[in-house]
Parts: structure tokens; C-alpha cells; sequence
């Protein structure tokens, strides 16, 4: 079989199956960007490459996915962590003009060439731990222009770097000033207006809303799907963060790709999701930095067999952080995940809460996405913290 890269002598964590997918003495042959086979050497047809690189027993990960980021925005949020400190809560600081609406005044007075410069740092660091995807919100513009603007952002970081962006549409996130105390009009507006446009344009690949207390109601929320609905566009939730809104039963009632957050969701939630395959994706990041103390349901979570992602969460206010691998040692030593299950939150199961069939796995047909790593077995990924070990990565073949 001729192909165009051949990576041999690699010990391979394909994350194919319930488990790693451990492949003691592996190959990967990949030709036009994808995975012509990924196994062991003795199974492997015969193959033939211009390039062999030559992994030395490291160890071959697929690519990792970040599913939940807020890469692109204005300024910072340092004041209010030092208020947080000194004893408020984020509703506290959000209802007194902090928050999500803080974001949005500086979001609001950048441009799109400073919101992606701005976010380019950011990006770099998830890059350098293996990220080969990743997803951005919208959702600090809450306005026409702003939203678009983002949007238009965060597609253009795809340019900047070989990355893959999948975007998402979060104009339902906070209630602008503006429409302050008629969230009711401010939602018409996103779907008769913003929405269509930014379909027209084709600048979403999904559609997400904050259904919480200083959020939006389940109505609300409702609305928001119903519209993405109409225009060909799959949905996803912040739910269940702070309260229970039932946001993640209704999430899953309208097919979601994912709910997120998650910390009191209940029973009945889990059932949803389970029945119509929502992924659950744990943002521990946010968790840890909000010192929230609820944890989310893991163990009925696991016994309702619900996919579990894990992500950055990356975000100005409640999870300023860019480290994927960080994520999985919170998930694990927070959430008590397992080294597999940290493992597949990050890679087939992140891919599943993107909709995104053609990667998270390495099998012939997926793209070829990799991570090379100097470890000795995959649960370091997930036990050291502060450490980058990644040796290579590789982006659609390259």
C-alpha cells in the first residue's frame, strides 16, 4: 500500500473501544491528510512512504480536542478574581455589572484583528500540548455586529495556525444593558435577526445558550434551539451549573451534541442525555476556579452510560486556563475520572460533543491528528502536572 507518511516503531493509545485501545508494537500509515492504518506492525498490508519517521516506542495519541473554549474575547477579569477572593460570589459580582457583561464592554471596543491577536496566545498554548481542534463560542458581543465580529474571529484563527476551529454561536450568554429586563426581546432579536445572518453566512457550526438564573429560562433557551432548528444547526447547553434548571433535559429533548457544566444535574437529566446520546462535558476547570463544592453526577453519569468530555472551558472569568493536559489531572483528581476516562474526554468523546465523526480516534478512515509523546505509559498524561511532554504533533498528515 503506498501512503505519503509512515510512523513506526510507536506504541499507540488508539482510544478505539470502552478503553485506551493500548497497541504495544504500532504503525500509522496516513495518505492525503487521513489514516490509512493504525495497529500493530505484524497485521500491517504492506507499506511504502516517500517519509518514515522512526517514533523510537514513544507513545501516539489522537490529536487532543478541546470542545468548550471562549477563546476570543476583550480584556481581562483579574479584578473580580480579587473580589472573589475577599468573599463574592460570581452571581453577586455578575448582578452588580461584573461578569459576563464586564467581558463584553471591552469585547465591544476591540476589533476583529485585536480579538484575534489577543487570542492567539491562548491558542498557542493549547497547540503545544497536542490540541489539534478546538471550539470557540461567541457570546461577549450579545449585539449584531459584536457577535458576527467574533465569530468572524475565531474563523480566522484556523488561518493563523494549523488548527481546526469549529464555532459556536452563544448570543444568548448574558443580557446586554440594552435590553435590560426584557430578555424576552433580546432573544427575539437573536433569532429573527443575528441567527439568520450568521447562518447565511455560515459562520456557526452550532448554536448554545447559558440556561441558568442569571442566564436564560428554559423558555427562553427553547427558543434559541427552535430557531438553530430552522436553520440546519445542531445545539448545545451551559447547564446545570449553578442551579437546576432542567436545562439539560430540555437539551436533550432537541438532539444536543452536548450539555455542559453539569453540576446539579439530576436523574432525570442523566435519563435525557442518555437516551438521546448527548455527550456530558465536564469543565472542571471552572469548577476548581469558582470553588464550586457540588460535584457533578459521575458515578449515575457513568451507570446510565453517558459519553463524558472534558475541556478547558477557557474563559476570562471562571476558567482562565489554556492547559488541555491540566484539565485531565483536574478531572481525574477532582472528579475521579479514570486515566481512560480523562483520555477519552479529551480525544473521541470531545469529538462526539463537536459532532465531528472523522476524528477523536486512530482507525483507518479518521483524520490523521496525532499526538507523539515522551511518556511511558499513557496515565502520565494525566498524572503530572505543570509538565509538557509532547514530543510532536501532527495535523492532517503534517
Amino acid at each position: 500500500m503506498r501512503c505519503d507518511t509512515i510512523w513506526k516503531d510507536a506504541r499507540l493509545a488508539t482510544m478505539v473501544g470502552d478503553g485506551i485501545g493500548v497497541v504495544e508494537r504500532g504503525i500509522i500509515a496516513a495518505s492525503d491528510g487521513k489514516i490509512v492504518y493504525a495497529g500493530a506492525v505484524d497485521d500491517a498490508p504492506g507499506l511504502d512512504a516517500p517519509r518514515v519517521v522512526d517514533c523510537e516506542g514513544r507513545w501516539i495519541t489522537p490529536g487532543l480536542i478541546d470542545c468548550h473554549t471562549h477563546l476570543i474575547h476583550g480584556g481581562d477579569r483579574a479584578a473580580e478574581f480579587e473580589m472573589r477572593l475577599d468573599g463574592a460570589s460570581y452571581e453577586q459580582i455578575a448582578r452588580t455589572g461584573g461578569g459576563i457583561v464586564s467581558t463584553m464592554r471591552a469585547t465591544r471596543a476591540a476589533n476583529e484583528a485585536e480579538l484575534v491577536a489577543s487570542a492567539l496566545p491562548r491558542l498557542d498554548a493549547l497547540i503545544a500540548e497536542g490540541v489539534t481542534t478546538v471550539e470557540v463560542k461567541s457570546g461577549y458581543g450579545l449585539d449584531r455586529e459584536t457577535e458576527i465580529c467574533m465569530l468572524r474571529a475565531a474563523r480566522r484563527l484556523s488561518s493563523e495556525r494549523p488548527v481546526s476551529v469549529a464555532t459556536t454561536f452563544l448570543g444568548a450568554h448574558a443580557l446586554p444593558p440594552e435590553y435590560a429586563g426584557d430578555a424576552d426581546a433580546y432573544v427575539t432579536m437573536l433569532c429573527d435577526e443575528v441567527l439568520p445572518e450568521i447562518a447565511a453566512l455560515g459562520l456557526a457550526d452550532a448554536v448554545d445558550a447559558f440556561c441558568e438564573g442569571i442566564g436564560f429560562t428554559p423558555p427562553q433557551t427553547e427558543r434559541m434551539f427552535s430557531a438553530a432548528a430552522r436553520h440546519g444547526l445542531p445545539v448545545k447547553l451551559h447547564a446545570e451549573q449553578l442551579s437546576n434548571l432542567h436545562g439539560a433535559a430540555l437539551a436533550a429533548h432537541h438532539g444536543a451534541l452536548s450539555a455542559d457544566h453539569l453540576e446539579f444535574l439530576d436523574e432525570t437529566g442523566i435519563a435525557a442525555m442518555a437516551a438521546s446520546g448527548t455527550v456530558a462535558t465536564l469543565l472542571p476547570g471552572a469548577y476548581y476556579f469558582v470553588r464550586e463544592t457540588r460535584l457533578p453526577p459521575i458515578e449515575a453519569l457513568r451507570a446510565a452510560g453517558v459519553p463524558i468530555a472534558l475541556a478547558t472551558d477557557c474563559n476570562p472569568g471562571t476558567s482562565p486556563l489554556t492547559s488541555l493536559l491540566l484539565v485531565m489531572n483536574m478531572g481525574a483528581t477532582l472528579f475521579r475520572l479514570t486515566v481512560a476516562e480523562c483520555l477519552a474526554g479529551v480525544t473521541r468523546n470531545a469529538a462526539r460533543a463537536l459532532g465531528l465523526a472523522d476524528r477523536g480516534t486512530l482507525e483507518a478512515g479518521k483524520r490523521c491528528d496525532l499526538a507523539i509523546w515522551d511518556v511511558e505509559r499513557p496515565a502520565e498524561l494525566v498524572y503530572r502536572m505543570g509538565f509538557n511532554p509532547l514530543h510532536a504533533r501532527i495535523w492532517s498528515g503534517q
